[in-house]
């Protein structure tokens, strides 16, 4: 094969939020340019120039020699190697795996070692088959890139992953804010739920490594604590830097958390004044001398013990009110806030305020959370506050 494409591995260490180690390597594929720089390799297993055989060779070679470099170290830190999805499909016998020959050859632990499964389309059974084999020899399988794709999700149900690493791109706009924030958290929450482990990708800020932590991501990787290099490092070389963060974001964390209790407090208060007031007859006009504009209140409304909504919204805004007939007789016994409020009233837990998950609210596109209060034995007081991000 031409001297071009001659590659050698290199290695990006992963790190433990918890311990602050390095608990592992991603192998990555890397050439010399020609100005002798080492630069990625990466675009070489897609490229048009060479077919299917030479690109096979390429990997499998560049596998070797990361596997063979990686039984050198003696610590408990595992490798990860990237396996194309596409290469699985152009295996003729599901039982002729390469790499269980190779860790046999250099005999490695099997628990040491991790195939990540890239972005490549490939049949869903036979993916399936190939990592219940892969299983089956003690090997552990992870799913790169997610959320980059229409077919993440199915791999999930198909290969239930041990680990999942989030998509970088998506990781990067996330850290800023919007949607993007809001899809990583839900892919975390779906991570944890399954059992997988999250690994963030190309972290190379405190920031992105806060963010990172406020997804409840157990590891991280990226230019923060090292480019992937040609030797492997200290295990503990990264510890300090890691605690520091950590102390950073539980102090940060702790004083935003007791501003929004804070906050929140003063909200039921004015939410129990509410529920005095609206015992007996009220006049809109008398309550917009609250000062609602400081309660983050933006509407409240009625239901009956089944749901039924049974009062117009009262909406506040711009330091007025109005009413909002059109929601009445819909039904919100389906929502957490209701039936968990009749929940804890079964169990004599009575009086409480039930508070939502937040959301954004369709009328005013605001982040909010509902709130729900027992107002008397018939009627449940339901109101929606603006919070922050």
């Amino acid at each position: 094969m031409d001297e071009k494409f001659e590659l050698f591995p290199y290695f990006q260490p992963i790190v433990s939020v918890a311990s602050g180690r390095i608990i592992g390597y991603e192998a990555l594929a890397r050439q010399y340019d020609k100005q002798g720089r080492v630069v990625s390799a990466g675009h070489l297993f897609a490229s048009p120039k060479l077919d299917t055989k030479q690109r096979l060779e390429l990997d499998r070679k560049l596998r070797r020699l990361a596997l063979q470099k990686f039984s050198e170290i003696d610590n408990s830190t595992y490798l990860a190697i990237n396996i194309s999805a596409a290469w699985i499909n152009n295996l003729r016998q599901l039982n002729a795996l390469p790499t269980l020959k190779m860790l046999d050859e250099l005999n490695i632990d099997r628990q040491r070692i991790i195939l990540e499964i890239t972005e490549a389309h490939a049949d869903i059974n036979k993916l399936r088959e190939i990592v219940k084999r892969y299983r089956q020899q003690g090997l552990r399988v992870a799913l790169d890139d997610f959320g980059s794709g229409s077919s993440q999700l199915e791999r999930v149900l198909a290969i239930h992953p041990d680990i999942i690493k989030i998509d970088m791109q998506l990781f990067k706009k996330a850290s800023k804010g919007g949607i993007a924030s809001d899809i990583v958290h839900m892919l975390t929450r779906l991570g944890k739920r399954t059992g997988c482990q999250i690994i963030c990708e190309g972290v190379e800020s405190d920031n992105e490594f806060l963010f990172g932590l406020n997804c409840g991501a157990q590891f991280m990787q990226g230019y923060l604590f090292s480019p992937a290099a040609a030797e492997f490092k200290a295990p503990n070389l990264y510890e300090q830097h890691i605690g520091s963060l950590r102390n950073k974001y539980f102090r940060n964390t702790v004083s935003k958390v007791q501003k929004n209790i804070e906050a929140i407090n003063a909200i039921k208060s004015f939410i129990y004044k509410l529920k005095d007031t609206l015992q007996a007859d009220f006049n809109l006009n008398e309550l917009a001398k609250w000062n609602f504009s400081e309660s983050n209140i933006v509407r409240f409304y009625l239901c009956d013990n089944e749901g039924k909504q049974i009062s117009p919204n009262f909406n506040f805004t711009e330091n007025h009110w109005f009413t909002d007939p059109r929601k009445i007789g819909f039904n919100w016994s389906w929502r957490p806030y209701f039936f968990q409020l009749i929940a804890l009233e079964s169990t004599g837990d009575c009086g409480r305020i039930v508070t939502s998950e937040r959301y954004h609210d369709f009328d005013t596109d605001l982040l909010c959370k509902t709130l729900s209060l027992r107002l008397d034995a018939q009627r449940i007081l339901l109101t929606d506050i603006i919070v922050g991000d």
